[in-house]
């Protein structure tokens, strides 16, 4: 269909799992597509392949989301690089789970700097741009579990739903000049991160999804293709749940 033909995005945290399918399906809509791990290493390397094979530009960029300086870095470069920047993807998450009696000041600092203030960091910066073409679509990658919390991940849970504040607080802020904000939670997603758990804990949550299967990064990929693309160009400030059933 060519939904995104012409289009330049941003993706952070994409040589792997969601960040990497949503990557894979813009390319193959025909979106130019620049991405960032906090390294250049095989994984990219075989994501930037892959996407090239597609038949679009596309480059890996070795970015630290959390540092405000790297992303000022990244965005000046891909501009240089691609011209311009249509789309922004913040998807550069961590977990690092325990409850809240057991859980360090390190591990709720970095899950908040990785998760919420990346996209502090990245809206800030592709703001600028974005205002001045008069356009662009930025999506942000929340969680199921910034909606309605989860035992064991109080850090996780209050990044992803402070990104859901920072959403509906972007939408209105940068509506009048044609930039739209939205949000996605996915639910159980199979990913390496959910590959970890244990069984009992896969069959806990399986049994309260209605559709009684896993999501997979391909579900949570088409979400964000349909938010960058010109068929949600009236939708903005809005949270998509890609969870199920669950919520």
């Amino acid at each position: 269909m060519n939904l995104l033909t012409g289009k330049i995005a941003i993706i952070t945290g994409a040589s792997r799992g969601i960040g990497r399918a949503i990557a894979l399906v813009f390319a193959g809509e025909g979106a130019n597509v620049a991405f960032t791990d906090l390294r250049r290493d095989a994984s990219m390397e075989s994501t930037e392949n892959e996407l090239i094979q597609l038949g679009i530009k596309a480059r890996g960029y070795a970015s630290d989301a959390g540092s405000f300086q790297d992303c000022e870095n990244l965005v000046n470069a891909v501009i240089q690089d691609f011209g311009k920047v249509d789309i922004l993807v913040n998807n550069a998450g961590i977990a690092r789970d325990n409850l809240l009696m057991r859980m360090s000041e390190s591990d709720w600092e970095m899950v908040l700097v990785v998760n919420l203030k990346s996209v502090f960091n990245m809206t800030k910066v592709i703001q600028r741009h974005m205002l001045r073409q008069r356009s662009g679509s930025i999506i942000n990658m929340s969680s199921i579990v910034g909606i309605r919390g989860n035992a064991g991940q109080a850090n996780y849970s209050a990044s992803k739903a402070g990104m859901i504040g920072f959403t509906k607080s972007i939408a209105q802020e940068l509506g009048s000049r044609n930039i739209r904000c939205n949000a996605i939670a996915p639910g159980f997603i199979e990913s390496e991160m959910t590959a970890q758990l244990p069984a009992e804990a896969r069959e806990n949550w399986l049994r309260n999804i209605p559709l009684r299967r896993p999501g997979t990064p391909q579900d949570v990929a088409h979400a964000a293709l349909f938010l960058a693309s010109d068929l949600s160009d009236y939708i903005t400030g809005q949270v998509i749940q890609v969870c199920g059933g669950m919520a």
